[in-house]
């Protein structure tokens, strides 16, 4: 019997993904190889057979195709498929309600964040909403090349974190203009898809000056069948002193993962999505009761009569009013006369989204509603609350329990709406929140009110905003407004892959201990999270036997132990909770033979075969 496996400490790699999607659709063009890695057998594409399996459909070097291209997409793409070896930390101290939320406020540059989060939410989100740079001239756009010298980041005259993120102004003298931006957007968008689930839409704010590119990579990225609608929306008043015409809107891309899925689940996606309350049953089928009575009365100039005993102001002239009665349209209830509203009127009369959006969504509304809940100006143009909460409605209507995420999260306008819908319709709908450290300008109102980053100040909106929201709405008594918080930062683990000739007898003990000096058992448990799958949100709860302390994740997802030399009674205490996972480290045990022992332990007490013990226990 061999070993326990050791648990893979990098992302996920995206050219294995894309190998899993043509699976699925054509498993026949795939035949089996050595791994010259691994040695071991690893599936991998016949090209010849899948030309056969396309027919005439391929096309390789053609001199003349449609396509939309630029400087540096291939690097773009190639970005896309590198893994990487960094993890997310817990930061407890920031977090709110840490025990019991499902909601998530990361820290770190999006495209690393969303790479570590593959493992745990593929095809898990329901709706991602973005609001990335313009590129109008003045933004900062986040710069991939972590590997830049000294003297080309002294060139571009950017910004750079503590953890090595660069995020460099994109001005218009650059002769790259387009061309980064266009790459900076692409690889985020095209790992972003992987975490939409089949029915799920992505919404994406953006300016003119790159709404065409923009479609033109989403089309790439979502299939052009996928679009649903670029959306306009005034978000701003008309400016005299602008240049020719005065530009007051802005653009909501709208795409599916899969259009044919999203609206078969939505049944018609509209401003008005049907309300609960549908209860009651006749031979017309499903109705709820609503006033027949005037609204107003007769200020409005209802008419005033008496009918079936009750007089009042109606909404009916009584000639209509006695049709209803008698069709069993109107019943006498314990709160008087009231009219039966049917399932299917409800369905015919929704009204159809149209693509322009002239509701409240001014810009100047939103910094002055952030400015009044946080105490001082901290936040330039923030998003409108009001436009998310617009599609929140129109895509979770039908599942209040999804995940909505934000990787250009700013001021957390997202985090914002998505408590405010909870507490509205008794949803139960988790965030996600993904913002790069950058920090807040000198001499800024927001710098003079104390907040030295945007996450600062997102981390406290939300924590404001999820009081205030409770405070309105008393009867929400389960609304979560807590969020959990990480950061990103270098893996867990010392670098100690070496050859035989690389390291000498002194250097093994760094092999047996090869966790970093300054992580601690909560970071190793979610680093685990990460690496195998498991959802950061999850409930857990952790407990000491013999001294060594074991951490259960949500009931026994996953069950780990990092203490060293763990003994028996520790082992038999984990196989007790039944768990789906199993994590130990190298230190936990003295030697290789221990690390066999526990195979039967957990193989007696489980009663799983030799296949389960190997794939459900792991080492690091």
């Amino acid at each position: 019997m061999d070993k326990p496996e050791r648990l893979d400490l990098q992302s996920a790699d995206g050219a294995q993904l894309n190998l899993d999607a043509l699976y699925q659709i054509a498993p026949s063009c795939f035949t089996e190889a050595k791994d010259p890695k691994t040695g071991k057998i690893k599936r991998v594409v016949n090209f010849d057979v899948l030309r056969q399996l396309l027919g005439d459909d391929t096309v390789e070097d053609a001199p003349e195709a449609y396509e939309f291209n630029w400087v540096g997409k291939q690097e773009a793409r190639a970005e896309v498929l590198r893994p990487i070896n960094k993890t997310l930390r817990p930061v407890k101290e920031d977090s709110v309600d840490w025990d019991n939320t499902q909601n998530l406020y990361i820290e770190g540059d999006n495209l690393e964040v969303l790479k570590l989060l593959q493992k745990s939410y593929l095809g898990k989100v329901k709706m991602i909403y973005i609001d990335p740079p313009y590129n109008t001239g003045n933004d900062f756009v986040y710069h991939d090349d972590f590997s830049i010298s000294q003297a080309e980041y002294d060139e571009v005259s950017g910004n750079i974190d503590e953890l090595g993120n660069r995020f460099v102004k994109n001005t218009d003298s650059n002769g790259r203009f387009h061309s980064d931006w266009c790459s900076m957007i692409y690889s985020r968008l095209v790992v972003a898809r992987s975490l939409i689930c089949e029915d799920g839409v992505i919404f994406i704010s953006i300016g003119d000056d790159e709404e065409a590119n923009l479609i033109k990579i989403c089309d790439e990225v979502f299939g052009e069948l996928n679009f649903i609608a670029s959306i306009c929306h005034k978000h701003r008043a008309s400016v005299s002193n602008d240049r020719i015409i005065s530009e007051n809107h802005n653009h909501l891309l709208f795409y599916a993962k899969d259009i044919n899925i999203t609206f078969a689940n939505q049944k018609k996606i509209g401003d008005d999505p049907i309300l609960d309350g549908f209860d009651k049953q006749d031979e017309k089928g499903a109705y709820k009761l609503t006033p027949v009575d005037g609204p107003g009365g007769a200020k409005k100039g209802n008419p005033h009569y008496e009918f079936l005993g009750v007089t009042g102001y109606w909404r009916y002239s009584k000639e209509t009013m006695q049709k209803k009665y008698d069709e069993g349209l109107i019943v006498r209830t314990p709160n008087g006369l009231q009219q039966k509203y049917y399932l299917s009127q409800a369905q015919n009369s929704r009204k159809t989204v149209t693509t322009w959006w002239d509701d409240n969504f001014l810009t100047s509304s939103a910094t002055k509603q952030l400015s009044d809940l946080m105490g001082a100006k901290t936040f330039d143009n923030p998003k409108n609350p009001n436009l998310i909460l617009r599609a929140l409605k129109m895509i979770t209507h039908f599942d209040k329990e999804c995940i909505i995420l934000d990787f250009f999260s700013g001021s957390a306008t997202t985090a914002h709406a998505v408590m405010q819908l909870n507490a509205e319709d008794g949803g139960n709908r988790k965030f996600i929140m993904v913002q790069l450290p950058e920090e807040t300008p000198e001499n800024s109102d927001a710098r003079e009110a104390g907040y030295k980053t945007i996450p600062e100040i997102a981390k406290e909106r939300i924590r404001r905003a999820g009081k205030k929201i409770k405070e309105e709405h008393p009867e929400a008594k389960d609304l979560d407004t807590g969020f959990r918080v990480f950061r990103i930062d270098e893996s867990n683990f010392e670098d100690v892959e070496r050859t035989p000739k690389e390291y000498n007898q002194r250097q093994l003990d760094l092999f047996l201990n090869n966790v970093k000096s300054d992580r601690n058992h909560l970071d190793l448990l979610f680093g685990c999270m990460l690496d195998w799958g498991v959802k950061l949100s999850l409930p857990m709860s952790s407990e000491e036997v013999d001294g060594k302390m074991i951490y259960t994740v949500n009931d026994g997802d996953l069950v780990a132990c990092f203490a060293d030399k763990v003994t028996d009674s520790v082992v038999k205490a984990m196989a007790d909770k039944q768990p789906l996972r199993v994590i130990f480290r190298d230190s936990c045990f003295e030697q290789d033979a221990d690390k066999i022992n526990i195979y039967e332990t957990f193989k007696q007490l489980l009663d799983w075969s030799d296949k389960d013990v190997e794939k459900n226990i792991r080492v690091i």
